[in-house]
């Protein structure tokens, strides 16, 4: 096995999902067949956008693309796909951070594999771009994000610096590295009532949703994510709420929910908030699998929240 980096375009003729396949031709067959099982990092190239590194995920398998000669499918490995917390630069100090793209004075080569869409990716290249795009102290920045009485990084313990592998890989560091990114993505607001609510030390009520849970086949990416209020993310996460074929409109299951707690929780255009990057928007297949799958079905136990 054999980590990688892969190109990725959002506008680019190859049907790429990041959390879901990667789209490439035979060129790279061998490559990729060599990363199945492994780590890979998503790279955006210059002319395409400014993120560089900015993601990671796992292949799981390589299939030949229905239809289309000479093109085969990455599958990505189901809850493996994670967005950095922040996009790594594709130069530090005018050095590359992958080491077969500087020359020997540690400046950017041009041409050769500059150009590859598919690159392998030595271990110490992949735990650098790593540990900057999703460092080993997140979840303790979070924690400590809108602490007052916080003490400087100088007077804190220092963080236990888990082996990369297993920090990509535990739930409770994935989830909060999930909520900041969609909760960012939203501005801080409710996707569905457009509130930006924060307590008294300034840290945002607002919560993140997964639309289609981990455990049943959804990812941690931001398009499988929605920015609710604690009360909506229950209706949500219920099926109370969803959203509509045309991916804006919010449905409410009438029968269940009184017309006057809609009022108060819901906008009168009933219209989705949706994220400023149309990348972050929710996917289209996302939402439809709440629909079918969680929408108006028999409420679990529990009280409402409006009591």
């Amino acid at each position: 096995m054999v980590k990688l980096v892969l190109l990725h375009k959002t506008d680019s003729i190859y049907e790429d999902e990041p959390d879901v396949v990667y789209d490439f031709p035979r060129t790279y067959l061998k490559a990729i067949e060599e990363g199945i099982g492994d780590w890979i990092v998503y790279y955006e190239p210059v002319k395409a956008g400014p993120r560089g590194y900015f993601a990671v995920a796992r292949i799981a398998e390589v299939t030949p693309k229905p239809g289309v000669e000479g093109r085969y499918l990455a599958r990505i490995a189901h809850g493996s796909f994670l967005r950095f917390d922040r996009d790594v630069p594709r130069l530090i100090d005018g050095r590359p951070l992958e080491t077969a793209l500087a020359g020997a004075d540690g400046s950017p080569r041009s041409g050769g594999a500059v150009q590859l869409a598919v690159r392998r990716l030595p271990e110490a290249d992949f735990a650098r771009i790593v540990n900057l795009g999703l460092p080993a102290d997140l979840e303790a920045q979070e924690a400590s994000r809108y602490d007052r009485a916080a003490p400087d990084l100088s007077e804190r313990v220092e963080v236990f610096d888990r082996p990369v592998l297993e920090r990509l890989t535990r739930r409770a560091y994935r989830d909060v590295a999930f909520r900041r990114r969609v909760r960012e993505a939203y501005g801080y607001r409710c996707a569905m009532s457009g509130l930006q609510l924060r307590n008294g030390g300034g840290r945002p009520e607002v919560q993140a949703a997964h639309i289609r849970p981990v455990a049943h086949g959804g990812s941690d990416s931001v398009r499988n994510g929605l920015a609710l209020s604690g009360t909506l993310h229950w209706m949500f996460d219920r099926g109370l709420v969803s959203i509509a074929e045309d991916h804006q409109t919010i449905l409410v299951s009438r029968n269940k929910v009184l017309g006057d707690v809609v009022d108060r929780l819901l906008p009168p255009d009933g219209r989705l908030l949706m994220p400023r990057d149309a990348r972050d928007r929710p996917h289209p297949d996302n939402l439809r699998w709440h629909r079918e799958n969680v929408f108006g079905q028999d409420l679990p136990g529990g009280a409402a929240p409006w009591g």
